[in-house]
């Protein structure tokens, strides 16, 4: 890393969120149509959400969506020592002590979002209501207001985006991982959508269609993931933990 790049926020994204491990299997189709799949699905949630009146306009999808993002990460960030801890406790010694080792990097990242969270609101709440004067308090303010939105904006949209894609680059520690995180975060948003009512002001059967249709596809995308990292490359999760 030079100089100079610390200047472009994207260019530190994908060094933070993309997964980086040298003989990690890449396999476009995969990525192809788990993109596919969050563009129809968000697509066919603004509709629905449109159409049935839950919201009142493009402002109303907006916040919907962001609450629901929300949710989302706060799940990712309690799930995900979870789920990774239980994987590599499944694993047998010698793959366990391999896959300890790939651990450093999607940590870093989990640390990294949450603090693409937390951040904007600590800034919100130093500049909040207040003028900018030709002092120094007024200058580090300014300062603030321009990282901000020149800098860390830019860094933290495309990190968030990614670390949604790529499941908090769980796929350094192995290539199995990222479905199987996927499959528990989609089926816990949908527990949290019923215990908060979501969707309330649909037809019964609609509310159930979009409750579960999330959660049903997303496992059946991550069921044909496994099938294809296991005829095509040879990866299963079975040998994942060496049983």
């Amino acid at each position: 890393m030079t100089f100079g790049s610390l200047f472009n926020p994207i260019g530190i994204s994908r060094r933070v969120f993309l997964p980086s491990r040298p003989d990690r299997v890449h396999d476009q189709v995969v990525k192809t149509i788990q993109v596919v799949r969050a563009v129809v699905g968000l697509v066919v949630v603004v509709w629905m959400l449109l159409s049935y009146g839950v919201a009142a306009d493009g402002d109303a999808v907006l916040d919907d969506r962001l609450g629901q993002a929300q949710t989302a990460f706060i799940l990712m960030a309690v799930s995900f020592p979870l789920v990774v801890g239980g994987f590599i406790a499944a694993a047998r010694p010698p793959s366990r002590r391999l896959l300890l080792r790939r651990v450093g990097k999607p940590v870093g990242a989990l640390v990294v979002v949450i603090a693409c969270v937390a951040l904007p609101r600590m800034a919100t709440g130093l500049v909040e209501g207040r003028e900018i004067h030709a002092d120094l308090a007024g200058v580090v303010t300014f300062l603030i207001y321009i990282w901000c939105l020149v800098w860390f904006l830019p860094f933290a949209m495309y990190g968030v985006v990614q670390s949604m894609v790529h499941i908090l680059r769980t796929a350094d520690i192995h290539e199995t991982l990222p479905p199987v995180m996927a499959i528990v975060l989609v089926w816990e948003l949908a527990v949290v959508d019923m215990i908060q009512g979501a969707y309330d002001g649909v037809p019964f059967g609609v509310r159930m269609a979009f409750t579960f249709g999330a959660p049903l596809s997303v496992t059946a995308v991550a069921l044909w993931e496994f099938r294809r990292l296991r005829t095509r490359h040879g990866i299963t999760l079975r040998g994942a933990l060496s049983r």
